[in-house]
């Protein structure tokens, strides 16, 4: 992962590749095609399968666009298809599940927008190039028309795709007028497919970028998340603090570009995050699965809090203290702000508020009580606190690094030790409140809960007790805190 674009692509390799998924979708598009002919009505396959079938990439969703009214689409279908839909026949779309394959069919589209709205007023087009014209981007402005299998480029976007490049069909900033969402769309495919965007689109994005302002919290929520979650991350992230748009959208990013004093006193805390985001992704098969989001916000916004907490001591020390806490508050802020569930602001707020803790083990000399307590205040996100405390190791000196990964092997070995002897993941008193209260005689109320505390912070310190040990020490507690 890196800056580095990826090398062209061969049109040959690329007219291949075409051909070969044609044939694999073959049974559909050629049976849907003979359909909306038979009734006098063009189809195509476009967008997104057309472009990622020149780069190899297949998938079982499929996009249409035809000539046909959606209720003319509809009775097409009827009758030869498992299920229809029609959620978006308000905006020319008819869905539909055929085996293992979903469809979408839009009627030509040729759509105005308000320019104080996203939402466009839905016109019905009268031509595959005219609804073509309307996409965002040259590489989703192919397509592929069926059941002939002729291949339509007005726009250019073989040769854009071959050089992976990101182009707008007409002028970007009349696309970006329309559709601000564009500008995030430019930066999330440029996350995703590896691509660089042309040099006016990102002068149009740049210009433009306060259009952003427009769109919802949850568009703009959708489309980072897509991006974070992309195999090119950094290329996005870049790209929408070079236009400006990340002022508007994640502005504790820009922020950590942090002005550098002039004897480099501290890291490039930018860069920094973004090297650990990429270190947590090459960590994140610990999680067992594909892109984990949580855990790369996490490593996205582990810093925000130091150009809060940013100081210059005597003797040319920079600090930033209690940044883990700054960082928290402001993660559960910007969260908020962009309508992510309480869910995933409360796990990546956690991370981020824990970020530090490992630092404190030293040369391994915490007691069993601290590595419970690790464990107990981490909690579910526990796994992910261990990507990212080893992911934000960037130290060029080698033997530091070695040391830091050493030291953190050792705490990991001591906490499945822990886990195997004591249970970690669900830690408990010895006594649950029931038999508290048979114990102290005693209702239910704020007494309980204060002797369950005790009893939780003395399995902490000592590890697991007797009943008779735990009974003992809880009527102690009692006698000496007659008023707790």
């Amino acid at each position: 992962m890196s800056d580095a674009v990826l090398p062209p692509l061969h049109i040959a390799e690329v007219q291949r590749r075409v051909g070969v998924e044609l044939d694999r979708i073959g049974p559909v598009i050629d049976e849907l095609g003979s359909r909306f002919a038979a009734a006098g009505e063009e189809l195509a396959l476009v967008g997104g399968p057309v472009r990622d079938a020149m780069l190899g990439r297949l998938q079982n969703d499929l996009d249409f666009t035809t000539s046909a009214t959606p209720e003319t689409t509809e009775r097409l279908l009827s009758g030869w298809v498992d299920a229809i839909w029609d959620m978006g026949r308000d905006f020319g779309t008819i869905g539909a599940r055929i085996g293992s394959w979903q469809v979408e069919i839009t009627t030509y589209r040729a759509e105005t927008y308000d320019p104080s709205s996203r939402n466009p007023e839905v016109e019905y087009g009268d031509s595959l190039v005219g609804d073509l014209g309307r996409r965002d981007f040259t590489v989703n402005a192919m397509a592929v028309s069926v059941p002939g299998r002729d291949f339509e480029d007005p726009f250019g976007g073989l040769i854009d795709l071959a050089n992976r490049t990101l182009r707008t069909p007409g002028r970007p900033e009349d696309s970006f007028s329309d559709d601000p969402l564009r500008m995030m769309r430019a930066a999330r495919f440029a996350a995703q497919l590896g691509f660089t965007v042309a040099p006016e689109v990102v002068s149009a994005m740049t210009e433009m970028a306060g259009r952003i302002e427009i769109i919802s919290a949850e568009r703009v929520r959708d489309e980072l998340v897509k991006l974070v979650c992309a195999p090119f991350p950094r290329l996005g992230l870049h790209l929408l603090v070079e236009t400006g748009l990340a002022a508007y959208v994640l502005p504790e990013l820009p922020a950590l570009a942090l002005e550098r004093d002039e004897h480099h006193r501290h890291k490039d805390v930018y860069e920094h995050t973004l090297t650990v985001l990429e270190q947590t992704i090459d960590l994140e098969e610990r999680l067992g699965g594909g892109p984990d989001f949580v855990a790369r916000f996490a490593a996205l916004l582990h810093d925000i809090g130091k150009p809060r907490t940013r100081r210059f001591e005597s003797g040319g020390v920079v600090t930033f203290h209690h940044h883990d806490v700054v960082g928290a508050k402001l993660t559960r802020k910007r969260m908020r702000a962009l309508r992510f569930s309480n869910s995933e602001i409360e796990a990546v707020s956690k991370l981020v508020a824990l970020h530090l803790r490992f630092h404190g083990y030293g040369a391994g000399d915490w007691t069993d009580s601290a590595v419970r307590r690790y464990v107990r205040d981490a909690g579910d996100q526990l796994e992910r606190l261990h990507i990212l405390t080893r992911a934000d190791c960037t130290t060029r000196n080698q033997r530091k690094a070695d040391r830091l990964r050493r030291t953190y092997d050792a705490l990991e070995e001591r906490i499945a030790r822990l886990s195997a002897e004591e249970e970690l993941a669900s830690i408990r008193p010895s006594l649950d409140g029931a038999q508290i209260m048979e114990i102290l005689d005693i209702a239910p109320g704020r007494r309980v809960g204060a002797a369950y505390k005790f009893l939780l912070e003395l399995r902490m310190d000592h590890g697991p007790m007797s009943t008779e040990d735990a009974r003992a020490a809880l009527l102690d507690w009692d006698r000496a805190n007659p008023e707790a």
